[in-house]
């Protein structure tokens, strides 16, 4: 239940992960695959490693979709789907970071040490 519970991490960084590969950024490749790597570690440090990393890689999105628009209204083509489709791509990637919110990852990371919630 838990690898469900952290779909939305593993699907986020899987995605940036092929979009660094693409783009032959293979240091960032390196670190995202070793964030994604340290998430069955019971360790409250892999959930601030992997928050930062899913809020870094939504800047990268968004980044990303601000050139390549640019890029596209300098050349007169369309824009506006890339726009939505990587905005779209951002938001989830940013709020891939909350699922460290739900009760049973902040008790499997370390931030709930008993049924009480503190």
């Amino acid at each position: 239940m838990q690898f469900v519970r952290l779909l939305p991490v593993i699907l986020s960084g899987v995605l940036v992960g092929a979009h660094f590969l693409r783009n032959q950024q293979w240091l960032a490749v390196a670190i995202t695959a070793a964030v994604l790597g340290v998430l069955p570690l019971r360790r409250k440090w892999v959930a601030y490693l992997a928050q930062g990393g899913l809020v870094l890689a939504g800047l990268e999105w968004t980044g990303t979709a601000m050139q390549l628009v640019q890029y596209r209204q300098s050349m007169g083509l369309a824009w506006t789907r890339l726009a939505l489709i990587l905005g779209g791509v951002a938001l989830v990637t940013l709020l891939s970071a909350l699922v460290f919110r739900l009760r049973p990852l902040r008790r499997r990371y370390g931030f709930i040490v008993g049924p009480e919630d503190g």
